[in-house]
């Protein structure tokens, strides 16, 4: 019974928010609820709560500082380099702007710190898509699949998970998969070329002064967009400026004077670039270090370059105010997962679930279960959180293929498949950081994104069996 009411509330979040009959928001909050009083375990309801943001809060914290960290590095002009050298190489070229998304994405994702991969990623990304009017959600797909492909990264969280659960060593899980998780990261890139090219047939492909002398004829004003924006006003408004001329002969022109971020802005400190991006440079070093926890460490991180870069009191207030939307959007969203997330553990759905789909695995795949394992990452790390299927499930399935000889190095390695579709699953808190900013309905990031994940998983799963890994 338990079984039966885990996939159907998760089916009705799914249902709900893909057809926008709720928001993200109502849907994690109210539907786990409903379905506890289902379970007949109303009583408990507050228990599982307040367990699941015991368990989340210390993430709502570093989103919300992260943010803010962020946020005053894109007000001061930090990533204006990373954005001109992405502008200089994409041009006006949809299909050259998604595989910049894709690179981008893949690089920063280095830190192993997804929330973070996001933030930049949209930071640079997100004005690029708006001036050229882009899908949104391609952005966030490719973004998404690429980071997904990174988390496997030793510091990323589930190799570490493996390794632990079955006492294994994680260099030992990783290593060998190398291959197998590059030619993932290719095809990620591979198709975000062709859906780059998908948006240039819709869009057609302008040169800067083009673009620039259409906005002219459109608008008789400059553009205002929002930089680093989720809901409402989470950055800066930024007057979107550029230089006259139009076709080939002003190109070059316009290449040096098309920005997206405005070069005057009154938040810029160039005298404190250095500064600046040595904190950041030593911060995401603390992070892969683990010199601190990472709350503490970026709320350490946005204390000291507030009271760096804006000295008086009025202008720091002013900084938290404009993110102050996109803070409150992104760690409210974490909350209501926490109500999700502590309703399937609390109640014992997750168990039931884990312990129904390892019942059903016929007896004569028993040689094959790391081909099984990889299959079954897909759907598990999406509908439950790694924690729970890392701790909770790859154990038993370890188990099972130990039986049948299979090794718990195979099993591990398998278990990895699934984490380019795990980065876009509504119980990964990083996912909302990423729809947020980038103001792309979650159900529509969903819609978009399921597919094409599904599929760099089968990739790397069908390359790791190839090279034989797993």
């Amino acid at each position: 019974m338990l079984t039966i009411l885990g996939f159907a509330m998760i089916a009705t979040f799914l249902v709900l928010i893909m057809m926008k009959k709720m928001s993200p928001i109502a849907a994690l909050v109210l539907i786990p609820a409903l379905f506890c009083v289902f379970v007949g375990k109303g009583a408990k309801l507050g228990d599982y709560v307040i367990e699941g943001v015991t368990s989340l809060a210390p993430t709502a914290a570093m989103l919300m500082f992260a943010i803010v960290y962020f946020g005053v590095m894109i007000d001061v002009g930090l990533f204006d380099p990373i954005v001109r050298g992405i502008l200089k190489f994409a041009k006006a070229d949809p299909m050259r702007i998604v595989v910049g998304t894709a690179i981008l994405a893949a690089i920063v994702s280095l830190d192993g710190d997804g929330s973070t991969t996001f933030m930049i990623t949209v930071s640079a990304m997100y004005p690029l898509y708006k001036r050229l009017k882009m899908s949104l959600v391609v952005m966030t797909g490719v973004a998404a699949m690429a980071n997904g492909v990174m988390n496997t990264l030793p510091w990323g969280g589930p190799t570490a998970r493996a390794a632990t659960a079955l006492k294994l060593d994680a260099s030992e899980i990783f290593v060998p998969m190398i291959p197998a998780l590059l030619v993932g990261l290719l095809g990620v890139f591979v198709l975000s070329y062709f859906l780059g090219l998908r948006e240039r047939k819709r869009l057609g492909v302008l040169t800067l002064g083009e673009v620039l002398v259409e906005e002219k004829v459109e608008e008789k004003e400059p553009e205002t967009v929002l930089v680093g924006g989720g809901s409402g006003s989470a950055g800066t408004d930024k007057t979107v400026t550029g230089g006259a001329g139009s076709g080939t002969d002003a190109e070059d022109d316009d290449e040096e004077h098309f920005t997206v971020l405005d070069p005057n802005r009154a938040t810029l400190r160039p005298k404190l670039y250095w500064f600046n991006a040595l904190v950041t440079a030593t911060l995401l070093t603390a992070m892969i270090m683990e010199w601190l926890p990472i709350p503490v460490l970026f709320l350490l991180g946005a204390a000291l370059v507030l009271t760096v870069n804006f000295p008086h009191i009025p202008d720091q207030k002013a900084r938290l105010a404009a993110h102050a939307d996109n803070v409150l959007n992104v760690s409210g969203m974490v909350f209501a997962a926490a109500v999700f997330t502590g309703v399937l553990q609390g109640t014992g759905m997750v168990d039931h679930m884990a312990r129904w789909m390892v019942d059903v695995i016929p007896e004569g795949m028993g040689p094959h279960m790391a081909l099984v394992t990889g299959i079954l990452s897909l759907p598990l790390t999406y509908f439950m959180s790694n924690d729970g299927f890392y701790f909770g499930v790859l154990p038993v399935l370890a188990e099972a293929g130990a039986a049948h000889g299979v090794s718990p190095l195979e099993m591990a390695r398998a278990s990895l498949v699934g984490q380019p579709l795990h980065m876009s699953s509504p119980l990964v808190p990083a996912v909302y950081v990423l729809v947020g900013m980038a103001k792309v309905e979650f159900g529509d990031h969903t819609k978009f994104v399921v597919k094409w994940a599904a599929l760099t998983c089968l990739i790397i799963l069908a390359a790791g069996m190839l090279f034989g890994i797993i």
